[in-house]
């Protein structure tokens, strides 16, 4: 699998990253999820996973020929989070070792694929009411 860097959004360190992939899917470089209230809401097949990024990281989908700005939508693979303004995004764990020997990667995160397409209909106007998936903050 080639990848394209298309930007990050910490200010120190290597994450959050967003990458483009020969294979029109985008690799998402996050925090792995620990969080039990937010791990109950999710339903992640085995195989996958989920990350949390800033929702800032997409901005870098203009460099892909995308939209840049806030998603539209929400639905999978994405659900917005509680105040803090984070995105969890869920996909297949990436574990192509070429690939992940491409991408500094730390202990406390992990990386997802998701489609180019899922992507892109996120980011389209909402024809219905899906802005349901929002996390339920903790009590």
């Amino acid at each position: 699998m080639k990848l394209r860097f298309l930007g990050k959004d910490s200010k120190q360190g290597d994450c959050p990253t967003l990458y483009a992939t020969d294979r029109d899917t985008y690799l998402v470089q996050g925090w792995r999820i620990f969080a039990n209230d937010l791990l109950m809401q999710l339903t992640i097949p085995e195989g996958e996973t989920a990350v949390e990024v800033p929702t800032e990281l997409f901005e870098h989908l203009e460099k892909d020929g995308l939209p840049s700005g806030q998603f539209r939508r929400l639905e999978d693979p994405l659900m917005v989070l509680t105040s803090g303004g984070t995105y969890v995004v869920q996909g297949r764990e990436v574990t192509d070792p070429d690939a992940l020997a491409q991408m500094e990667i730390q202990d406390y995160e992990t990386v997802v694929e998701v489609s180019k397409a899922a992507i892109t209909v996120l980011l389209e106007e909402p024809r219905g009411a899906d802005l349901q998936r929002r996390a339920q903050p903790a009590l």
